[in-house]
């Protein structure tokens, strides 16, 4: 388990990808998940640069992770995103049994970690994830709100 001043670091490292989405028009949003201290994968949004619905930030970082581990299994990992995930990637943390979800900003429209449903606590399902959301909160909502707000402002043009 992490102290609260590790969380932080991770999550500057998952704001790192969020920027780099930013930089290339994508929804900010950044992942990285940690293993024994170790970067295994990192993620950022790419929807509209690989034109795929399904390459959010936490899908790519999963991919990666389990890439290096040769496991579809991410046991004793855990998940650094700068936005609460959405129904799909907390269905594929669940499936990817990674024990502990750590998320910057909250998001009532589309969160699935407590916002709008709880897929990861769901006591139907075979796997359980701790998920802790806050972490850097404000930053990491900012960084959101910045983009769209900018992006508001183009269109009005």
């Amino acid at each position: 388990m992490s102290t609260p001043a590790e969380d932080e670091v991770w999550m500057r490292k998952a704001l790192r990808e969020a920027e780099a989405a930013a930089a290339d028009g994508e929804v900010p949003v950044g992942a990285i998940i940690v293993h024994k201290g170790r970067i295994l994968g990192r993620g950022r949004n790419q929807r509209e640069t690989l034109h795929d619905p399904t390459a959010h930030a936490e899908m790519i970082a999963i991919t990666a992770a389990a890439g290096e581990l040769e496991s579809w299994r991410l046991l004793d990992c855990t998940l650094y995103v700068t936005l609460e995930p959405c129904a799909m990637c907390a269905g594929a943390i669940v499936l990817a049994r990674i024990p502990r979800l750590v998320f910057g900003a909250s998001d009532p429209k589309a969160g699935a970690c407590g916002s709008v449903l709880d897929i990861t606590r769901h006591e139907r399902l075979n796997h359980r994830v701790e998920p802790e959301g806050g972490v850097l909160g404000e930053e990491c909502g900012h960084m959101l709100s910045e983009f769209f707000r900018k992006r508001r402002a183009a269109v009005e043009d």
